[in-house]
């Protein structure tokens, strides 16, 4: 019996004997035994035929021929019965027999014909149901009929058996699961049975009972048990739905199918199976399984500080659970029967959003987490730290979210802009006295800028004014005129100088400053000043004032037609022009000193005085001095006279104008001096010793007191003989020294 797949008709073939073909022995030379006789020839089994005779003395063994007209087989047999195999079934056969001795082979005996029985049918058998076995096979030769029955293998219970002319057979009312043997056998026109074939069949187990199935959500996956079945050799949970078929099979009562889709429905069945096939399907058990994670899932924030999440519908969902998580750690979820959520958001955070769908099977598969960055935050702190006229440092607090801060100054259609990644801006080449409106903006890579940030004015500082001119009037105050250009603006006018710092200030275009030292130098700039801040100071236009007059001015007559004029230092003063003016005339010196001479100087003349201090520049103060009179002119005709014998009386012819004179006698025995009372023009000089020349001077006596000794001496010698009175003798002239 071959065997077959589970649940196949299987076919279960006859035993047959095998047969031999002998060779004809040799006759030997001695006496052959006798020939045996046949008493009958019979078949049993459709491929022999078994013969039986009388024993031949001294035979040792006998061959049996079977021919049939086509074919001769022979069988070396040691004793009766014998049976020739190999032979086909329902074909009638001449038999005969020969003894064998050591002697040598006897003749052949009478023939006897038999036929042998009908072949067995070959048997194709299965299980179409629990409780049926369908037997089929094919037709035999030479049969008019068969004859199935079948029983448990285990030999209890009933037989049935039934006799047909068909090539198939059915049984039903059979045990589910059940081991059974079936025999069969077909007869022919005399009623003689043939081989029978025998094989057995398992009827297929009936359908498993009592299913419980259990879903896992998290695993999608779903556990599957039933009562045993009787018979079954292994179990086929099937789960089925539109789109696909899963299955899972085991010898034990319950089984797991894994990889079920989401949001789909499945009808669960179990099948038993043997050898004989499977059960008619249990009543699917419906399944559904959680929804698939929403997809299409969009997020917008708008306005600003608002999220909407949003998702596509899913199948077998009843709701919705969406999730948000801060990057922070705080999380909000909000459950919806709709596709849509709304939460609040805060500027520079990143939110991580995740949707799932919920059903009486549990949650849907985690599906994509997305993330959402919001705008980052806008630098609410905003603090210029420097306006100047061309330049704005602003600075301000870090702020949440912002990787770049993107720094703009709009005037117009002009726009300065700076971007750093530090909470700080120095916005350059701007425009002085430019009122510029001012946005930081914060920048992340995810979200870009945020074009939400408020703006703020900043006004730089003022243009720095250009000096048009600076003048001095008569009254030696200092104007300073600017060319304005700022609105609104103070200017305050500086002229710093080695000798101190002097100011004036004007919100017009010009100012005046007063009191500024002479003899200096200083630098003039100017200012401007407003509420946003101050201005660069202007170029600077350099200031000399005229040179300070000498404090102190000494004129002294050194010869009666000469005189020197010393003074001090002017302060700024390189140059000075020295001049003498009267009804005369004039009389000038131009000197880097501090003193000149001044010659061609009339005697007894009123001079004014003028000094002239004259810078490198040119700059030139005029400095006037008290007016001063010339010495008076040296008396002419000096004369000695004797008064006695101690006296003399000096005469002198005195020069025009009035003036007082002073007479010096300067001998070996003493200077003698007299003065003549006002009006005179002589002088006695009592008790001088004679015998001595004496040297006389008479001098003019400046209205100081002061005796000038640049006039000519005459000397003279006081002899003691003669009379009383008489000349003295004049001995010559001497210089002045």
């Amino acid at each position: 019996m071959s065997n077959r797949m589970a649940g196949g008709p299987k076919k279960c073939w006859p035993l047959i004997g095998f047969s031999l073909i002998c060779l004809k022995m040799v006759a030997s030379a001695k006496t052959a035994p006798e020939i045996p006789t046949i008493d009958q020839a019979y078949s049993k089994i459709s491929n022999s035929i078994t013969v039986e005779w009388a024993t031949v003395p001294g035979a040792t063994s006998y061959l049996l021929t079977a021919e049939d007209g086509d074919t001769v087989i022979e069988t070396m047999v040691a004793n009766s019965p014998g049976t020739v195999t190999g032979l086909k079934a329902a074909t009638l056969y001449q038999i005969t027999i020969r003894s064998i001795s050591a002697t040598g082979r006897s003749q052949a005996s009478p023939p006897k014909q038999a036929k042998t029985v009908l072949a067995a049918p070959i048997l194709e058998v299965s299980s179409p149901s629990p409780d049926s076995i369908l037997v089929q096979w094919e037709a035999v030769y030479m049969a008019i009929g068969f004859s199935v029955s079948i029983m448990r293998a285990n030999g209890l219970g009933r037989i049935w058996k039934e006799n047909t002319t068909n090539t198939s057979l059915t049984f039903t009312s059979l045990e589910a699961g059940t081991l059974y043997t079936i025999k069969a056998y077909a007869w022919n026109a005399n009623g003689t049975p043939g081989d029978d074939s025998t094989c057995n069949q398992r009827t297929s187990p009936p359908a498993p009972a009592n299913i419980q199935v259990s879903f896992d959500s998290g695993a999608l996956k779903a556990s599957v048990s039933w009562a045993p079945t009787e018979g079954a050799f292994n179990y086929t949970v099937m789960a089925l739905s539109d789109s696909s078929e899963l299955s899972c099979r085991t010898t034990l009562s319950a089984c797991t199918i894994s990889s079920l889709q989401c949001g789909t429905e499945y009808l669960i069945s179990v099948l038993a199976s043997n050898d004989a096939g499977a059960s008619k399907s249990t009543s699917a058990e419906a399944l559904r399984t959680v929804a698939c994670a929403p997809g299409r899932v969009t997020i917008q924030e708008d306005p600003p500080g608002h999220l909407s999440v949003a998702w596509s519908d899913v199948d077998l969902g009843d709701y919705y659970v969406a999730f948000v998580k801060s990057d922070d750690g705080l999380e909000v979820h909000c459950n919806t029967s709709l596709t849509q959520c709304n939460f609040l958001s805060e500027c520079g955070f990143t939110y991580f959003i995740s949707v799932f769908a919920y059903n009486k099977a549990g949650q849907s598969p985690l599906g994509d987490v997305f993330n959402y960055t919001t705008a980052p935050c806008c630098p609410t702190d905003i603090n210029p730290v420097l306006v100047s006229s061309d330049r704005v440092e602003i600075v301000w607090s870090p702020v949440r979210g912002a990787e770049l801060y993107e720094t703009k100054a709009v005037d117009g259609f002009t726009v300065v802009e700076c971007n750093d990644t530090a909470p700080a801006c120095t916005l350059s080449a701007l425009e002085c006295d430019t009122k510029y409106n001012i946005t930081v903006y914060s920048f992340s890579e995810v979200r870009g800028s945020n074009m939400s940030c408020t703006s703020q004015f900043i006004t730089t500082a003022p243009c720095s004014p250009e000096i048009k001119s600076v003048s001095k009037d008569a009254f030696s105050t200092i104007n300073v005129h600017w060319r304005p250009t700022n609105d609104d603006a103070t200017y305050t006018v500086t002229a710093q100088g080695e000798t101190g710092l002097f100011r004036c200030s004007s919100r017009g275009e010009s100012c005046a400053m007063a009191g500024l030292p002479c003899g200096s130098v200083f630098s003039v700039t100017v200012v401007a000043e407003t509420q946003a801040g101050r201005s660069l100071p202007s170029y600077s236009v350099p200031l000399e004032t005229v040179p300070c007059c000498p404090a102190g001015l000494t004129v002294t007559q050194v010869t009666q037609s000469l005189i020197n004029v010393s003074w001090t230092v002017g302060t700024g003063a390189q140059t000075y022009v020295t001049v003498l003016e009267s009804h005369t005339g004039q009389s000038k010196c131009l000197t880097h000193q501090n003193q000149c001479l001044l010659g061609c100087i009339s005697c007894g003349v009123n001079y004014t005085v003028v000094l002239k201090a004259i810078s490198a520049t040119g700059l030139t103060a005029d400095c006037t001095y008290q007016s001063y009179s010339s010495s008076a002119c040296c008396p002419l005709g000096v004369k000695l006279y004797r008064l006695g014998p101690n006296g003399i009386r000096i005469y002198w012819q005195a020069s025009r104008g009035s003036a007082n004179y002073s007479t010096d006698l300067y001998g070996s025995k003493g200077i003698f001096t007299c003065a003549p009372s006002a009006g005179l023009s002589f002088c006695d000089v009592t008790e001088i010793p004679c015998g001595d020349v004496y040297t006389v001077m008479v001098s003019p006596v400046a209205e100081t007191g002061l005796k000038l000794t640049f006039c000519p001496q005459k000397i003279y010698s006081v002899t003691c003989s003669g009379s009383t009175l008489g000349m003295v003798i004049y001995r010559g002239k001497r210089n002045a020294e």
